[in-house]
């Protein structure tokens, strides 16, 4: 028996040592892509792909990746000496950090990560994205590389055109040069090898001017297809979708595109690339390595990342129909129908039209015994649907759309903010992502906002929830912060060091600090200098926590301060006089309490006493 285990335990070493060296390596991978991107990832299109990269590695829970990025971006800069700069920029800068599988996005950035691979990345998998068929076949990539294969042929966008001009007699390539095109560079031969009974005109490699002077004035019975320009010709770079709003803005005829990020800036559609199908796609095969599989194993392969799709807006535009398009054809920016867009009052109306009409039916059947009661319920009933009509109406037009006007505000600010910082040389896009996420999360506290005060109007019962308090109001500063930036307004949170939780709801209260903020600061608006806020939150006592929005302002009038929590009541030339009395019924709603007072050294307090939860 003792020999038997000793004879299994010398086999299963021998195993072991005797183990291939790629399976051990694979094995034994750090778990870590590289992703190598020959363009500038601040673009539209290659974000996509990034986007869909970068969800796809964090829906791969069991197994934390690091993902590296870097741009290459061939479409400013190329030339023998820049690249060998950019690897040995590369080599020092991954000196220390191993890398599990180098993803190359686009034909160049793969032609690179194959020269620089024995060098930087030695044994190291490639996985490729962004690589069209022609491509593919002329490289022909060592067995070590697998890679999504992107199909795209102008025959498509030919179809595509067809569709939204179903009498075309003439297609126009507008372009960068051929050379320089990423995906359509084999578009080029198909071009010249003509299209039965179509005319081609190539507004390729042209200076801007050029080209829109020349679209404007193009013939009928003809339609764009839109490729990519990344400049101006005159030196000036830009992402194509940015360019594509150029000339679609003096296009006379329809365009179409080949990619989902040209559609929002003016193409009316077609078989468009769906980038962040192809970042997606690259991922998995990453991980794929990364969890052991040999890149052998999976082959390359042309993924399904081309879609029709068109724009709604430019189809009314251009007055084609839906019924004319490819079948399977998606339909972005549609406008819902009056139906749709007001489909639970739809239903609501027609419910009490077949109420109203069964206590009519039945009115009328007891008409002789109960008249009186019927003319008397009738007149009751519609001076009751008067009144609560002229009430809904007065608070919707004044509370609702002055509780909006702040974070609708604030939408705008950030809007501008991301538009001065995209504009910037070198644009923080870590800010921008922030500036976007707070533009959707002002946008949802907008939506929250419009279904609280319904609810409020209706009595209907708060979803209180424990929060810290703390955290709200962090929350509510750090949103105010770019506010305050643009007003010349300095703010200052201090928190309490011990938890405040209360029982509440946390976008309502949100509400009424964002309420006491923006107040104190339209009350500073005309001073010169030292607009400061503080904010406070503390603990009074075991029963209650208190917050407190301090300002440097002129403060409050005397004679107003019993006046100013009354509705309709405001000191300001445009104020309606709402705001701080839906902050008192929020306040109310939470058992809480609401008052201002005037600080002994100048400015005004708000105070915001809430009982602690249980």
């Amino acid at each position: 028996m003792g020999s038997a285990i000793r004879l299994s335990g010398l086999i299963i070493l021998l195993a072991m040592l005797f183990a291939p060296a790629g399976l051990r390596a694979q094995q034994m991978r750090p778990h870590s892509m590289l992703v190598l991107d020959q363009s500038d990832r601040r673009g539209p299109f290659y974000y996509q792909v990034f986007v869909g990269l970068r969800d796809a590695v964090s829906a791969h829970g069991h197994a934390p990746t690091t993902v590296y990025t870097e741009s290459v971006d061939l479409n400013r800069f190329g030339g023998e000496a820049y690249q060998e700069d950019f690897r040995q920029f590369l080599q020092a800068k991954y000196r220390d950090r191993p890398i599990g599988v180098v993803v190359a996005v686009g034909a160049a950035a793969l032609e690179l990560a194959l020269r620089w691979r024995p060098q930087l990345w030695p044994d190291t998998p490639i996985v490729f994205s962004l690589v069209e068929e022609a491509d593919f076949k002329r490289m022909r990539p060592p067995a070590y590389v697998t890679g999504g294969i992107v199909s795209s042929k102008l025959s498509d966008a030919v179809t595509a055109a067809r569709a939204v001009v179903p009498d075309l007699k003439t297609v126009v390539l507008v372009g960068a040069d051929w050379e320089r095109q990423v995906l359509f560079r084999n578009w080029k031969d198909q071009a010249a090898a003509g299209i039965p009974g179509l005319d081609i005109i190539e507004i390729i490699g042209r200076p801007m001017p050029e080209i829109v002077e020349r679209v404007a004035a193009l013939p009928d019975h003809s339609a764009i297809i839109y490729t990519g320009l990344y400049s101006d010709g005159k030196g000036n770079y830009y992402p194509p979708s940015d360019a594509l709003a150029f000339v679609a803005a003096r296009a006379s005829r329809p365009i179409v595109i080949a990619a989902e990020t040209f559609l929002e800036a003016g193409g009316i559609g077609g078989f468009a690339i769906v980038p962040s199908l192809i970042g997606a796609d690259a991922a998995r095969r990453a991980l794929r390595i990364l969890d052991g599989e040999a890149p052998e194993s999976l082959p390359p392969s042309v993924i399904d990342a081309v879609k029709p799709i068109f724009n709604w807006r430019q189809m009314q535009h251009w007055n084609v129909s839906e019924a004319n398009l490819p079948k399977g054809s998606e339909i972005r920016f549609r406008e819902p129908t009056i139906l749709e867009r007001y489909r639970w009052r739809a239903v609501a109306l027609v419910t009490a039209l077949l109420v109203q009409t069964t206590l009519i039916a039945f009115l009328l059947h007891e008409r002789f015994m109960r008249r009186k009661a019927e003319v008397e319920s009738g007149n009751r009933l519609s001076d009751l649907a008067h009144i609560n009509r002229q009430a809904t109406a007065g608070e919707l037009s004044s509370s609702i759309a002055h509780e909006l006007n702040q974070p609708l505000g604030s939408i705008l600010t950030n809007a501008e903010t991301a538009e001065l910082i995209l504009g910037s040389p070198r644009p923080d896009l870590q800010e921008v992502r922030e500036i976007i996420s707070d533009i959707k999360r002002d946008d949802l506290r907008a939506s929250e906002v419009i279904r609280r005060m319904r609810s409020l109007l209706k009595r209907a019962p708060f979803e209180k929830k424990d929060i810290d308090l703390n955290q709200t109001m962090r929350e509510a500063f750090d949103f105010l912060k770019l506010q305050a930036s643009a007003r010349n307004v300095a703010i200052y949170l201090q928190t309490s060091p011990q938890t405040l939780r209360v029982k509440g709801d946390p976008v309502q209260l949100q509400q009424v600090i964002l309420n006491l903020v923006v107040n104190s600061m339209d009350a500073m608006a005309k001073m010169p200098y030292g607009r400061t806020i503080i904010g406070r939150t503390e603990l009074n006592g075991d029963a209650s926590a208190v917050i407190s929005i301090c300002d440097s302002g002129p403060g409050i009038p005397q004679d107003s301060l019993n006046d100013i929590f009354d509705p309709f009541f405001t000191t300001k030339e445009q104020g309606m006089g709402v705001g701080l009395s839906i902050a008192r019924t929020i306040v109310l709603a939470h058992s809480g309490q609401l008052w201002a007072e005037n600080q002994s050294g100048g400015g005004a307090v708000f105070h915001l006493s809430l009982p602690l939860a249980a």
